[in-house]
């Protein structure tokens, strides 16, 4: 079995968000999934508190052999447990008034 790590659409029309997903590579775009990664709000207003990912999920997954679709690459690389936007993403996360990736995980 080939293991994806995509995005799963929810929400309703012209309001979406997504969850990352580890799924079966057969598998529909919504349809049944190994483990939930994190999600994606592409309509919160801070654009650094949009993503928040299960960052040593994703590294287990990455190390299993599953494959990232671009989409996603994008979004690990941000915000994935070594990503390039972690300070800017606890920042933008304060300002809003939730907790911090970090703090939440632990």
């Amino acid at each position: 079995m080939s293991v994806r790590i995509r995005m799963k659409r929810l929400g309703r029309k012209n309001r979406p968000f997504y969850r990352l997903c580890a799924i079966d590579q057969r598998s529909p775009r919504d349809g049944r999934v190994l483990e939930e990664l994190g999600h994606y709000d592409p309509m919160c207003k801070e654009v650094d508190a949009r993503a928040i990912l299960k960052g040593e999920r994703i590294d287990y997954w990455l190390s299993v052999g599953a494959q990232p679709s671009e989409n996603a690459v994008v979004l690990i690389s941000k915000y994935g447990s070594k990503g390039t936007h972690l300070e800017k993403q606890s920042e933008a996360l304060t300002r809003l008034g939730r907790k911090p990736v970090a703090a939440a995980q632990s």
